[in-house]
């Protein structure tokens, strides 16, 4: 995440965040810290995975204070192990207290998104099907999760409803069919836009090619109907599984030969990586 995106898109949903946790003040920080004090604490990790979001963690710091200084041992994408020291955070004692909460938040979802993405992705490892997300992200959580996929190894799919033209099944039924759907999309859409149409069945794979999908998503079909619509499509576009792709069941795909595999477990059904702060220190003699 460069620094740009971060001030321009990041920074506002953080500090929603920390405004969510902070409403007046930090009574058990105040109560114990009553003036500032420099002090510095260690960033632990407690499990085994990929870690994901150290600018945003450093960002909840160094928002509620400048002068915050985090010194980071690892870059996002790495592996970590249990017991790892990841990095230091160095400041006003009343802010590593105040921010770290909110900070840990976003640290241990992005690492577990990550983690959960880098085992998937390693299954479809060689096959050429690319691994995305989709749009089943927490919401005010999008532009975080999104990044934490890609530093697991997968890719994004849209990043929002102005990003692409994905049909589904609603909007077939409000445009009364695939094809009508297809052609309103055709004459509505900036010409530099794909169009893709989520199909469940082979007859809807047939009228979608016969109406020019650019992208075909197989949604809920078995592998076996999934090879016969690839037949069918016969490289007359580009092809995305879909429908309850997990760590468990996408192994089954890898030999079909779609281009893509989009899984909205990537986001919504990946574990937190368990990570703390741990063994504050008051510096003496610094305020």
């Amino acid at each position: 995440m460069n620094p740009i995106t971060m001030q321009l898109a990041a920074d506002k949903y953080i500090r929603m965040a920390l405004e969510e946790d902070i409403n007046s003040e930090d009574v058990s920080t105040n109560a114990v810290m009553p003036e500032g004090r420099k002090g510095d604490v260690q960033l632990i990790c407690k499990e085994d995975g990929i870690i994901a979001g150290l600018q945003v963690f450093e960002r909840v710091f160094t928002m509620l204070d400048e002068q915050t200084r985090v010194e980071c041992y690892v870059k996002d994408g790495d592996a970590v192990t249990k017991g790892q020291t990841l990095a230091v955070v160095t400041g006003d004692i009343r802010v590593l207290l105040s921010g770290e909460r909110t900070a840990l938040n976003y640290l241990q979802r992005m690492s577990g998104i990550a983690t959960y993405t880098r085992k998937v992705a390693g299954l479809l490892e060689g096959s050429g099907t690319r691994l995305l997300d989709t749009r089943k992200t927490t919401p005010c959580m999008r532009i975080f999760e999104k990044y934490a996929v890609r530093v697991g190894g997968g890719h994004n799919h849209r990043y929002n409803l102005s990003d692409g033209v994905l049909l589904k099944d609603n909007h077939i039924d409000a445009a009364g069919g695939v094809r009508e759907a297809i052609e309103a999309a055709r004459a509505y859409a900036p010409f530099v836009r794909k169009i893709e149409v989520e199909t469940e069945n082979i007859a809807m794979v047939r009228e979608a090619v016969d109406a020019g999908a650019d992208i075909i998503m197989l949604d809920n079909m078995t592998p076996e109907e999934m090879a016969e619509a690839i037949r069918v499509i016969d490289g007359r576009a580009e092809t995305e599984c879909s429908g309850n792709m997990t760590r468990e069941n996408i192994a089954t795909i890898t030999a079909l030969g779609v281009d893509y595999v989009s899984s909205g477990a990537l986001t919504h059904s990946a574990p937190i990586l368990d990570i703390s702060l741990k063994h504050l220190r008051v510096l003496e003699g610094e305020s």
